[in-house]
């Protein structure tokens, strides 16, 4: 048994020699002493490292305060937008967004989906797709760094903690004191404004589906549905977790987006880059020392502690970076403090690097297969959608043809097919709908006890109508199988047609 895992071990430290990422062009390997190898008599390595908390250390720049302006506008949005009220006309909800499974409506200030027409919502789901793919082929992981709900939410939990227990410095010196009643109450207080955060989270989410000043008030007297306490909690616990306790690992081993990413990637894409050509070789730095044969890289080391991810930039691309720009606001401050350039690190192509590095002028392509491709697709989706949109009707209806029986011979010889009409009224106010059926010469059409080519029927506002109803038609006007029919309901000027068949079953007759 030993004699297999060793055989396994070396496999595994094999395989990950033979993937480890190679150093910057510039930079020679690392000659730092390795851990023991299994094979070396000092011990078996272990398989799986024990996570190291990582305590980034606060930046200022241009970056951090876009981060800080965008966490500000999101989480605003998130927890105000279920309080928003729209006056929509009869007994309709007021409030502007909502999502109510109750009635199968889907409300957006004055858009008004019915769950017939959650093609719409794939098609949102579709653009929106289409754009992050856009967005990441041009900028890479933007989304990742600046807009993701687990970045915003680990940065406010982050800026929490800092509340608490200070900055890097601070953090891990508390993290290594032993307890102490300054410990506690640093380590209580942060725990409990993180549940309150997660609370808020959760709270706000369930606001979405039902009216949130009628859920409020029932959430506090213990008379809110089940499902909405059920699913408080359950945003509370995942909150909590994922910003609070996991961050990174949620980013670098339960999304898939990192990985996916790669597809859309191209040497042309912009992202967060260490320039080689300028940083290597890299070295530390002291007060008036020549610059001669050297790059401005002093080995601070700053971009690392104030990554929330916890990688080396300069080590290239890798899958963990989420494009956040804070080591660029970290680089750029120590560029400042010993006199040279900023953009060590910054915003570039691996195409524009390669260029400079063998002396050519960098080109920036934005233009590209690729980005014509997403950015064409999500405008002919967007482009659909915003045409069935406008132009879909108040009226709606579906017709089911019987299918046990097809038809029925009535003792006159005439031949009677039923069907089952669904007609929907999507405004405002109660509609008389005409009922009129094409199809064989001389069919009847009859609706509770009306026999007439015409029926009327009348329809509440924002409500669906279910009608019974049967075509007769007379055996000489039948002269097949099928006949192509259609069903029009018509109301203020709103019309909707159906087609459908009337079956005969002359063809067995015959």
């Amino acid at each position: 048994m030993a004699v297999v895992i060793d055989i396994l071990s070396e496999r595994g430290a094999a395989r990950a020699g033979a993937t480890a990422p190679s150093p910057a062009p510039g930079r020679a390997p690392s000659t730092a002493p390795r851990s023991p190898s299994p094979a070396s008599g000092a011990g078996h390595a272990e398989l799986y490292k024990k996570r190291e908390p990582i305590h980034p250390k606060l930046v200022k720049g241009p970056f951090r305060n876009l981060k800080w302006a965008l966490l500000i506008v999101l989480l605003g949005v998130y927890y105000a937008v279920p309080w928003i009220r729209w006056d929509r006309a009869g007994d309709l909800p007021d409030q502007a967004v909502l999502v109510d499974f109750a009635h199968g409506r889907f409300y957006f200030f004055a858009v008004q989906l019915w769950a017939q027409e959650v093609y719409f919502i794939t098609g949102l789901l579709v653009v929106s797709a289409l754009l992050l793919f856009l967005v990441t082929a041009l900028f890479g992981r933007l989304w990742c760094g600046y807009a993701c709900p687990q970045t915003v939410w680990t940065d406010l939990f982050i800026a929490v903690e800092r509340l608490f227990e200070g900055d890097r410095n601070a953090r891990l010196r508390l993290a290594k004191a032993p307890w102490s009643l300054d410990k506690a109450w640093r380590k209580t207080g942060k725990h409990a404004v993180w549940l309150a955060i997660a609370a808020a989270t959760g709270g706000a989410w369930v606001f979405y589906y039902q009216d949130a000043p009628a859920l409020w008030t029932e959430l506090w007297v213990g008379q809110a549905p089940a499902m909405s306490y059920l699913w408080v909690g359950l945003l509370t616990f995942t909150t909590y977790t994922l910003a609070g306790t996991m961050r990174e690992q949620v980013c670098t081993y339960m999304c898939p987006w990192p990985r996916i990413q790669g597809a859309m990637l191209d040497k042309d894409s912009l992202q967060v880059t260490y320039r080689y050509d300028r940083g290597e070789p890299r070295g530390a730095h002291k007060k008036g020392q020549d610059w001669t044969g050297r790059g401005d890289c002093i080995d601070c080391r700053q971009c690392v502690v104030a990554c929330p991810m916890g990688i080396d930039i300069r080590n290239g691309p890798q899958l963990e970076c989420i494009n956040c720009g804070l080591c660029i606001d970290a680089c750029d401050d120590v560029m400042k403090k010993v006199g040279r350039p900023t953009g060590l690190i910054a915003y570039d192509t691996d195409a524009a690097v390669a260029a400079r590095a063998a002396g050519e002028r960098a080109s920036y392509r934005l233009v590209r297969g690729r980005t014509i491709y997403y950015a064409v697709a999500a405008a002919l989706v967007a482009g659909l959608m915003l045409w069935g949109l406008v132009g879909r009707s108040a009226v709606s209806l579906d017709v089911l043809r019987d299918r046990n029986p097809t038809f029925v011979r009535l003792k006159d010889g005439s031949i009677r097919n039923g069907y089952t009409l669904k007609i929907a009224n999507r405004t405002a106010e109660p509609q008389a709908y005409l009922i009129r059926f094409e199809g064989p010469e001389g069919a009847r059409l009859r609706a509770v006890g009306v026999a007439a080519p015409q029926v009327r029927v009348t329809i509440e506002a924002d409500r669906v109508r279910t009608l019974r109803v049967f075509v007769t038609a007379p055996e000489a006007a039948l002269d097949r199988t099928s006949v192509p029919s259609a069903f029009t309901v018509e109301a203020s000027g709103e019309r909707q047609t159906v087609k459908t068949v009337f079956l005969s079953g002359q063809a067995n007759a015959r």
